[in-house]
């Protein structure tokens, strides 16, 4: 069976997007593959829509060069009953999952899986795009969607090799020097955002514009901030919050979206992994925990 050069597993927002620009080998539920197989998968970028024809399965049993895991983070394991471990084998696995924890549940669900199975860690940029039906996406954001990724498992070009097929019109890759900065990179902001929409129900221009909302997600930045420096990742509060400052006024984030629908959310991997990371590391985050804890009572 020949080798296909990229599979996305899990075809939600980011994951349907991804499967759509590039044509990856599509490994879904059976509503979402049933759809694909008798409609295609749409697209919707602005006023534009494409329909794209890429091959469904409901299991990965095709060997594969690079696996993009796009599911949610309480999902993973279930996802990943969908995968045949001898699929794996020599291929890079890029999970763009949110939050810290994930790689390291990833690494230790595939040790032993297979041979040679190297697990890089991914986060796709400021992007937003949901799935409002099985084989429809609608992205929200404008502009690509930069995916960034490094690896321990293998070297730079080694990694940059295997990301290729990813590299498409609409998506930039760029290839990290280690793991943790990669994801710090994007947690720090992502898990004050995720909190504050939720806690607040209010999209981000108008979290900005009222005062008292805006003081609390500046203090949870500057802890974010400083449990990323602590664990060796120097990081900017003020940088990254100048990148909350020229979001669209309108962005909000998946967590306030699934819990305005009553769904599950992923504020315990996005927010909790921060909590957590901190306290081991001896930060304080009594700005960021009050939002976590105020998102929750809201979520349930």
């Amino acid at each position: 069976m020949s080798r296909a050069p990229l599979a996305v597993l899990g075809l939600g927002g980011v994951g349907g997007a991804l499967a759509a620009r590039t044509g990856a080998l599509c490994v879904g539920t059976e509503r979402t593959v049933e759809a694909i197989r008798a409609r295609g998968l749409t697209l919707v970028d602005g006023p534009d829509a494409t329909v794209a024809h890429p091959e469904a399965t409901t299991r990965l049993e095709r060997p594969v060069g690079l696996l993009v895991v796009a599911v949610k983070a309480y999902d993973l394991d279930a996802a990943l009953d969908r995968v045949a471990p001898e699929a794996l084998d020599g291929a890079v696995v890029l999970p763009l999952l949110n939050g810290l924890e994930h790689v390291d549940v990833l690494r230790s669900r595939l040790e032993g899986v297979g041979d040679d199975i190297a697990v890089a860690a991914g986060t796709i940029g400021v992007f937003s795009a949901a799935s409002t039906e099985p084989g429809v996406v609608v992205q929200a954001t404008t502009g690509p969607a930069t995916i960034r990724a490094a690896s321990q498992d293998v070297d730079r070009e080694t990694l940059a090799a295997a990301l290729a097929p990813l590299d498409v019109p609409g998506v930039e890759v760029v290839v990290g020097d280690g793991e943790r900065e990669v994801l710090w990179e994007k947690a720090v902001r992502l898990a004050v955002l995720a909190a504050a929409t939720t806690a607040s129900g209010l999209a981000v221009g108008a979290l900005r514009a009222d005062p008292a909302w805006r003081e609390r997600m500046r203090a949870a930045v500057g802890e974010a901030a400083a449990a990323a420096t602590a664990d060796g990742v120097p990081m900017s509060a003020t940088s990254q919050w100048a990148m909350i400052e020229a979001m669209q006024p309108e962005l909000t984030t998946s967590a306030a979206r699934d819990a305005a629908a009553g769904r599950p959310t992923e504020l315990d991997a996005i927010v909790g992994s921060i909590v957590r990371a901190a306290a081991r590391l001896g930060v304080e985050t009594p700005a960021l925990a009050a939002l976590w804890e105020e998102a929750r009572c809201r979520a349930r």
